[in-house]
């Protein structure tokens, strides 16, 4: 390419920096949320059923809210509406720390959270995908390390909070924080290459052709045309109804087994600790391999780390399903962008994303809901379990039968 060259330092990477700093604040509010969980019920006698039922709404209408996001982060950029978002993110969290009602607790994490999450994953894994393209599943999966970061070290310090000062005050820590940080880092962020000049993975060239590669693709009409997309949206609840299930109630069936609370907490945090590794080396083997059979290999481990889970009933038993689980979390949470970028292009990626993960939603709120229902009747979280299990199996039958989509 005549005259091209690469600069000193590709600004791709302050987006990937700025994207894993967000994904760790925001997932770290919602991943946290069942170490609050057996504080709520203490205090207020509440059923695990009507609190899982807020983790539910929240899911939903964090999915609803992405679509929007993905739009108008498509349109507008992602600095805007990862500003607007940061400001319900901690604006939830201060509510959180008031609550007295439970219609309060569906308003504070059911909608406002809710709303602060929203483009934590459409709009940053969106972004990413526009500046890189060789490398686009390493460098979503660095940015989805922030998540897994999230996931190891915020229930311990949430832990240590709540011990030391009361929820409350642990969820007054949580909005201050997440006001200033989230919103001071939105504003590194940039859309896509062309405004700086620059293709993806950072070579300089005209800016007319930069925006005709960044924009190449379907729309989200023809998107939806395909049988490819809703495939894949059965393959995203799947994920969502396994991963927001054991998410919330991992932490409360390690506690109903007799597990310390603290060593319970630990067992969430191995998760994001090992889902570190699984975004990392499962970004890469996509870009090498191919991002579906990089899920496909996610959702072998998974399957065998929750049917493990049907018998493990001490704490060692609970880690080496965190070992298996959490690998499996890192690996679909990189892949899930990129595959969406190979199945359909970049034209209308933020809001395809957006579609499909709004599908996923409805798959995390009902697991997060059955589980918390199950247990209720049952005392045991198992049967709920081997539902994810299950689902797990079906989504590696779908992604097999997945064929590229035919672009004119």
């Amino acid at each position: 390419m005549t005259g091209s060259k690469r600069p000193r330092l590709f600004y791709g990477y302050i987006i990937v920096i700025a994207a894993f700093l967000i994904q760790m604040i925001g997932w770290g509010v919602v991943q946290t949320f069942g170490v609050f969980l057996n504080p709520l019920l203490d205090d207020f006698g509440w059923s695990r059923a009507m609190v899982s039922g807020a983790v539910s709404v929240n899911f939903i209408l964090y999915g609803f809210f992405g679509v929007y996001s993905g739009r108008l982060g498509d349109r507008f950029g992602p600095r805007l509406v990862m500003t607007v978002c940061g400001i319900f993110l901690g604006l939830g969290c201060l509510v959180m720390s008031q609550i007295g009602e439970v219609w309060q607790l569906y308003l504070a994490y059911g909608v406002l959270v809710a709303m602060g999450t929203s483009g934590v994953d459409v709009v940053l894994l969106a972004t990413v995908a526009r500046w890189f393209k060789k490398k686009r599943g390493a460098m979503s999966g660095l940015a989805k390390v922030g998540a897994g970061a999230s996931m190891f070290l915020m229930p311990i310090v949430v832990r240590w909070l709540i011990s030391s000062y009361g929820w409350r005050n642990a969820y007054i820590f949580l909005g201050s924080f997440v006001l200033i940080f989230l919103v001071l880092v939105a504003q590194l962020l940039s859309r896509d290459p062309s405004r700086k000049g620059l293709l993806p993975d950072g070579v300089r060239d005209e800016g007319a052709l930069v925006t005709e590669v960044s924009e190449a693709g379907l729309t989200l009409v023809e998107a939806m045309r395909t049988r490819q997309f809703w495939m894949f949206c059965g393959v995203s609840f799947c994920i969502f109804f396994c991963a927001h299930t054991l998410t919330v109630h991992i932490v409360a069936h390690a506690i109903a087994l007799g597990v310390v609370a603290m060593t319970s907490a630990g067992v969430l945090s191995t998760v994001g600790a090992v889902s570190i590794a699984g975004r990392l080396l499962m970004g890469n083997v996509g870009d090498r391999i191919g991002n579906r059979k990089g899920l496909l290999i996610g959702f072998t481990v998974m399957a065998a780390g929750i049917f493990w889970l049907q018998g493990a009933d001490t704490a060692p038993g609970l880690y080496l399903y965190a070992l298996l689980y959490g690998f499996a979390h890192g690996a679909f949470f990189a892949l899930i962008s990129p595959m969406v970028a190979d199945l359909f292009g970049l034209k209308a990626q933020g809001t395809i994303l957006g579609i499909v993960i709004f599908v996923g939603t409805f798959g995390g709120a009902a697991g997060a809901f059955l589980a918390g229902k199950v247990f209720d009747l049952s005392g045991t979280y198992l049967q709920a379990f081997l539902i994810c299990a299950l689902l797990a199996v079906a989504a590696f039958v779908i992604l097999l039968l997945i064929k590229p989509v035919r672009k004119a």
